[in-house]
C-alpha cells in the first residue's frame, strides 16, 4: 500500500503538486533568512533553501512540534522568534486555548489573515452558504482564532452575521427565531445544550429556521451518532463539520456528497499522515497523525507541523463529489496524546462518543481515567434526564463490553450536574 501524502502523483492531483510547490518555494524564499526561528532549524539540518521538489520537504526539512514553539514564545517572550516580518508589519494577535499546556500566542500579518478568510470562504461554499443567508454565531470572541475567521469571512461571502457573544444560551434560542437565522455556528457540544435549553423553555426546533448547523472544535461533528442526535434534536437542519487551528487556520471543509468525510484545503496547505511513533508515512486507509505546512501564512509559518490530531486518510483517485483534495475518513478521530490504553486496548474520545451518543436518553456525559494500581481504568458519568436510569446504564455498560471488550462502570447522575460549554467541552477529566 502507498505512503499518503499529499504529494501523490496521479494525473487529476498534479494542478494541486505544482501549486503546492510553486507556493512552498515562494515561501522558503521569503522566509529563510528573515525567520529566525526556521533560519535555525534549516541550518541545523543541513536543508536546502531552494528545494527541488515536494519530496524534499518530507526527506530534509524536520518536523515541527508544538512544544518546540511553546519552549521558543518562553525563550524569547512574548511570540518567540517564528516571525518572518518586524514586528509593525502584524495586526492581529490569537492564541490558543491551553487546555493541553502552556497557549500558544499567534501574530498575523494582513496578508496572512487575508489567506484564512479566503480558506473559510471554501469552507463556506463547501456547505452551500453565501448572499442571503443569515448565520447565528453561537460563542464569545475569545482569543480563539476560529471565532474570528469564521465571522469576518461570513460577511465576505454575502452573509448576514449574527453575533451572540454575550447572551444567555435561552437568548441565543430565541435570537435565532428572531432573525430567522438559517445558518448556527458553534461546537457539536454546544449545539445539543441548545436543544435542551429550547426544550427546557418550550421552544420547539422542529419550527426552526435553522436549516444548516456548521461546528468545529470537537471531533463530533463527523462522529455518525452526534450527527444523528443534532439532527433529530435540529429536525430539518444539515450538519457540515470542519477543523482549523490557531497555529495553521483553517485546514478543512466537509464533503458535501459524503458526510462525515472531511477535505483538506490542499491549495493552502500540504498533508502528509505519519506514524505518531516513528514519524513514518502510513498507508492508504491507515489512522494516522497530521502534519500540515502552511503555504500563505507568510508572517508566522508552519513547516510539517506535527497537529497531534488522528485522521485515516480515504483512498487516492478524487472523490465523488468531484474534489481532488485529500480525504480524511471520519473527520478528526481524536488526539494523539488523548488516546488511553486501557488493559491493552486502544480507546479514543470519538469511539467513547460514538457509544454515549447513539443512546439519545443521554442528554451530557463525562469520562473519568482513575489509576488502579498504577494502571488507567475509565468510568463514565451520564446525565439520564426523565428516563430509565438504571436501564441506560446498564445498555451503555453492555454497549461497552460489546465494542472494547471491557467492563466500563456507568454512573447516573441528576440532570445539571455536569459542566456544559459553548466552546471546545472537555468530557475526559483525571481522577486520579
Amino acid at each position: 500500500m502507498p505512503p499518503v501524502s499529499a504529494f501523490s502523483a496521479f494525473p487529476k492531483r498534479l494542478a494541486i503538486g505544482t501549486s503546492q510547490f510553486d507556493q512552498l518555494r515562494a515561501l522558503l524564499g521569503t522566509m529563510l533568512g528573515s525567520n529566525p526561528f526556521y533560519t535555525a532549524k534549516f541550518d541545523a539540518a543541513h536543508a536546502n533553501y531552494k528545494i527541488r521538489h515536494l519530496g524534499e520537504l518530507t526527506d530534509s526539512v524536520p518536523f515541527t512540534t508544538k512544544a518546540e514553539i511553546v519552549a521558543d514564545q518562553q525563550n524569547h517572550p512574548p511570540y518567540g522568534t517564528n516571525l518572518t516580518f518586524p514586528l509593525d508589519r502584524y495586526t492581529r494577535l490569537h492564541q490558543t486555548s491551553g487546555t493541553s499546556g502552556a497557549p500558544i500566542r499567534w501574530l498575523d500579518t494582513p496578508e496572512s489573515w487575508d489567506w484564512m478568510l479566503r480558506n473559510w470562504e471554501q469552507i463556506y461554499r463547501a456547505a452551500g452558504v453565501g448572499r442571503g443567508d443569515r448565520i447565528f454565531f453561537a460563542f464569545s470572541f475569545g482569543p480563539f482564532l476560529g471565532f474570528w475567521t469564521a465571522f469576518e469571512s461570513a460577511g465576505r461571502v454575502g452573509a448576514l452575521c449574527l453575533p451572540g457573544a454575550s447572551l444567555s444560551s435561552a437568548a441565543r434560542v430565541r435570537a435565532i427565531f428572531d432573525h430567522q437565522a438559517n445558518v448556527l455556528c458553534c461546537t457539536p457540544t454546544y449545539a445539543v445544550r441548545l436543544a435542551e435549553v429550547a426544550a427546557s423553555e418550550k421552544i420547539d426546533l422542529s419550527q426552526s429556521p435553522v436549516k444548516t448547523i456548521i461546528v468545529a472544535g470537537e471531533p463530533g461533528g463527523s462522529i455518525p451518532a452526534t450527527r444523528a442526535r443534532l439532527a433529530h434534536l435540529w429536525p430539518g437542519a444539515r450538519v457540515f463539520d470542519h477543523h482549523g487551528m490557531t497555529e495553521v487556520g483553517p485546514v478543512t471543509y466537509e464533503c458535501p456528497d459524503r458526510p462525515g468525510v472531511l477535505h483538506v484545503i490542499e491549495m493552502s496547505y500540504i498533508a502528509e499522515v505519519i506514524r505518531p511513533a516513528t514519524g513514518e508515512p502510513v498507508g492508504e486507509g491507515e489512522t494516522g497523525e497530521l502534519v500540515l505546512t502552511t503555504l500563505g501564512r507568510v508572517g508566522s509559518p508552519l513547516l510539517r507541523y506535527r497537529t497531534g490530531d488522528l485522521v485515516k486518510p480515504g483512498l487516492s483517485g478524487g472523490c465523488e463529489c468531484g474534489r481532488n483534495d485529500l480525504m480524511l475518513e471520519g473527520g478528526i478521530l481524536g488526539r494523539a496524546d488523548d488516546m488511553v490504553i486501557v488493559r491493552g486496548v486502544n480507546i479514543y474520545p470519538s469511539a467513547i462518543e460514538q457509544i454515549v451518543r447513539s443512546r439519545p436518553e443521554v442528554s451530557e456525559y463525562r469520562v473519568r481515567i482513575l489509576s488502579r494500581n498504577a494502571l488507567p481504568e475509565i468510568e463514565l458519568d451520564v446525565e439520564i434526564p426523565g428516563g430509565d436510569a438504571t436501564g441506560v446504564t446498564q445498555q451503555l455498560q453492555a454497549d461497552f463490553e460489546t465494542a472494547f471488550r471491557l467492563r466500563v462502570p456507568v454512573f447516573a447522575l441528576p440532570q445539571g450536574t455536569l459542566p456544559r460549554a459553548e466552546g471546545k467541552s472537555q468530557h475526559f477529566t483525571n481522577a486520579g
